[in-house]
């Protein structure tokens, strides 16, 4: 079984402090992480390992020279290969643009690899854009399945079955491999390194591929989001809540609030 962990480093919100006056932040100077979500789905790849040794675990991400930094790390708490994808015109890709790149990369690491993923993993959205977008896109340009919001990982006559998190509560559900999953809060954190490992991981070899070694395609990335200002919006003040015996009651009160503002 071989498995592709997709993991993304982000700005670490907790520490993020925003001047509403001049409309700046501190996002390019705080610490960087794994975000939250990879880590889980890290996690679940690691505990599959843990139940059959046979499992190999390969991590890639795309981003600038310092997320070489969450690559050792995930090889630190069991991951058993990392590659980068490092190139300027890369740097402030959308998720599409991201995607698109992963989609291309992914067959050449398959080639050094000399083995076809069953498993492409990812975290169900980032902790900096929680826009949620890369997994099913990945899907759609890999033309696989994909399952959202994973919980619980398992396979199961040749297919994978997904324990996944919905508004109704959870349902398991089985696809066929290989297959792109999107991984959500698990109830187990991701674990962590052991001095002897992280020495190992400092140690580790990490290729690189740049624009370049992903083919022509590469030449297509586009970027069609653009954000135009980044601002912090304007506190509403309360509401006012109807709460009567009956439900003819409140929308007798409403009705008359309405009125009373001019609004009907």
């Amino acid at each position: 079984m071989n498995v592709l962990v997709c993991v993304k480093q982000v700005p670490n919100t907790e520490e993020l402090k925003v001047d509403a006056g001049a409309g700046t932040s501190n996002l390019d100077t705080i610490p960087r992480i794994l975000s939250t979500f990879d880590a889980c789905a890290l996690e679940t790849a690691i505990r599959m390992k843990d139940a059959d040794a046979a499992v190999k675990i390969v991590v890639v991400t795309v981003g600038g020279d310092k997320a070489k930094d969450i690559l050792k790390a995930s090889i630190a708490v069991g991951a058993d290969k990392a590659y980068h994808v490092n190139d300027a015109s890369f740097e402030s890709l959308d998720s599409l643009g991201v995607s698109y790149v992963l989609s291309l990369v992914i067959p050449k690491i398959e080639a050094a690899e000399e083995a076809k993923f069953d498993l492409i993993l990812l975290g169900r959205q980032a902790n900096d854009t929680d826009a949620g977008q890369v997994g099913p896109q990945l899907a759609e340009y890999l033309d696989c399945p994909e399952l959202a919001y994973a919980r619980e990982l398992s396979i199961v006559d040749g297919k994978v079955r997904a324990t996944r998190e919905t508004e109704d509560g959870f349902v398991i559900v089985d696809a066929a491999l290989p297959a792109v999953i999107t991984v959500t809060k698990t109830e187990y954190d991701l674990r962590f390194p052991s001095v002897k490992s992280k020495m190992a991981a400092n140690r580790a070899e990490i290729p690189v591929f740049a624009a370049a070694d992903l083919g022509d395609g590469a030449a297509s990335v586009w970027q069609p989001t653009t954000t135009l200002k980044t601002y912090i919006p304007e506190r509403k003040t309360g509401g006012v809540k109807i709460e009567e015996e009956t439900g003819e009651l409140s929308a007798e009160k409403l009705t008359a609030l309405l009125s009373n503002a001019g609004v009907i």
